[in-house]
């Protein structure tokens, strides 16, 4: 089932909705549907439907950035000038003519439109499965709407239509606030009407929407409500921690028990480097992998996005998580003399062993554009850890945030000698120390630092007032007849 969910995906997307690859503000090019003799059955709906699920796939590049502006890695890559703009988002130095700042800004922008081109005919018919496939929209949209929102702050927000081309004459930057209501509506909303389970895994759950819902709470400070949301879900959901973790970002064990929300991806093939969102693969797999590799178990990558020393060192004696999260290279050619790699930028002998290349994975195209290999967008342990840092931040009780804390990090120790026993203040760094551990890799650590207002302190050459968003791409500004404001300090 799951195969045939991601093929559809790839045939459906291309057909009902195409991202236009000119320098058109946010616009999204459906030419290929005429929406005056489209939307006149379910299958229309459903269609474009997988053409929103599709922008998905490119948050890769989220991913990867997310972790090298934060603490946990560094740019890496052939050379100190491999893309440029992952270097300058690791430095700080970034500026509004960044491309990938620019690659994100669009391609969340045409999730949106993609999501609201199904809201905007809404009404135009009825049918059963209506109400799933407007929840599944909703949150869509919101998803795409909250990765807007942590990078550039203020953005445009159109609900239910369309931004179109010319509008930029006349729309503006809409608060944080706002988007974070409209964000938390349409999860609301998405929560009530969508089952636990779908039939074909990899659709959009209740569960999902609780999720999302409780972290775009936590963002907000609001956490009293994110503590409901996440500990209802926690108490009704079907998610557990999965027994061995050494199994959880292995191909074969996708969808598991503990995802709460993964990103689908297949091997086939459609990306080339002029068009990375094109791919159906997970791009950030290969740019990740240890460059020249020989040897058993993976395969060649780009070396992009290698974790420091510190982030190594940062796991305790015994932990079980350190050695599945990061690849220790050298101690592995070390131990296997069959093994050989070549030094990228920036080496630090480290490697993102969550997402790197792994042999055996079923590739039809480029392994390094097409990995098939899914993104674990929320897991059951991320929840565990945001209910415990709203319950211990909120009005709740310490004493079940640590319930929830020493669940995760028993798992990541095999035994009970780990547990933690502080409160309060103490409690709240333990917890935010261990969403580092946790979650390394994934995308989290550089939003979880500007939240707390920690960033300052940990990365360096970051800025207060300055690098908490990214600058909104100039093109953008220009398109508006230079009517927006950039963010501070660009």
């Amino acid at each position: 089932m799951m195969t045939k969910f991601k093929f559809i995906l790839t045939i459906l997307s291309a057909v009902v909705l195409t991202i236009s690859c000119s320098d058109d503000f946010v616009y999204v090019d459906s030419q290929d549907v005429n929406s005056e003799n489209y939307f006149n059955t379910e299958a229309d709906y459903q269609a474009a439907l997988i053409g929103a699920y599709d922008l998905l796939q490119s948050t890769y590049l989220n991913v990867m950035l997310g972790e090298i502006a934060s603490d946990n890695t560094l740019a890496g890559g052939e050379n100190a000038t491999d893309v440029p703009g992952i270097q300058q988002v690791d430095d700080m130095i970034h500026t509004p003519n960044n491309q990938q700042l620019r690659d994100i800004w669009g391609w969340m922008f045409a999730g949106v439109n993609r999501a609201n081109y199904i809201m905007e005919f809404q009404d135009k018919i009825d049918f059963p499965n209506k109400p799933s496939v407007l929840a599944q929209a909703r949150f869509l949209r919101a998803y795409y709407y909250f990765e807007l929102v942590k990078w550039f702050g203020p953005v445009p927000l159109a609900v239910d239509k369309r931004i179109q081309f010319g509008e930029q004459f006349t729309i503006d930057r809409t608060p944080v606030a706002d988007v974070y209501q409209q964000i938390e509506l349409d999860l609301i909303y998405a929560a009530d009407n969508l089952p636990y389970t779908q039939a074909q895994e990899g659709r959009i759950t209740k569960g999902a929407a609780q999720a999302l819902l409780g972290k775009a709470y936590l963002y907000q400070d609001k956490f009293d409500e994110a503590a409901a949301v996440l500990t209802n879900l926690i108490n009704n959901g079907p998610y557990n921690l999965l027994t061995d973790y050494s199994t959880m970002f292995e191909n074969d064990n996708e969808n598991n028990i503990e995802s709460v929300f993964e990103v689908q991806y297949t091997d086939l093939e459609g990306a080339g480097f002029g068009c990375l969102q094109c791919s159906e693969g997970n791009v950030a797999v290969g740019f990740n992998g240890p460059r020249s590799f020989v040897g058993p178990y993976f395969e060649s990558g780009y070396s992009f996005n290698v974790p420091t020393l510190e982030t190594y060192e940062a796991f305790e004696s015994g932990d079980n998580r350190r050695d599945i999260a990061i690849l220790n290279i050298e101690a592995l050619a070390a131990s296997d003399p069959t093994v050989s790699y070549g030094e990228g930028n920036e080496h630090t002998g480290f490697f993102n062993r969550k997402y790197i290349p792994r042999q055996g994975d079923s590739n039809i195209g480029d392994q390094n554009l097409t990995n098939p290999n899914n993104y674990r967008s929320i897991r059951f342990a991320d929840v565990l850890l945001m209910a415990a840092e709203a319950l211990n931040r909120g009005t709740g009780s310490d004493t079940d945030a640590l319930a929830l804390l020493n669940r995760v990090r028993r798992r990541a120790f095999g035994d009970t000698d780990h547990d933690v026993t502080v409160s309060g203040a103490a409690l709240t760094s333990v917890i935010w120390d261990e969403r580092r551990l946790e979650l390394v890799g994934e995308g989290h650590r550089f939003f979880d630092l500007v939240r707390t207002s920690q960033a300052a302190s940990k990365i360096d050459g970051f800025v207060p007032g300055k690098h908490e968003v990214f600058p909104i791409p100039q093109i953008e500004i220009e398109l508006t007849g230079n009517r927006w404001e950039q963010n501070p300090m660009y």
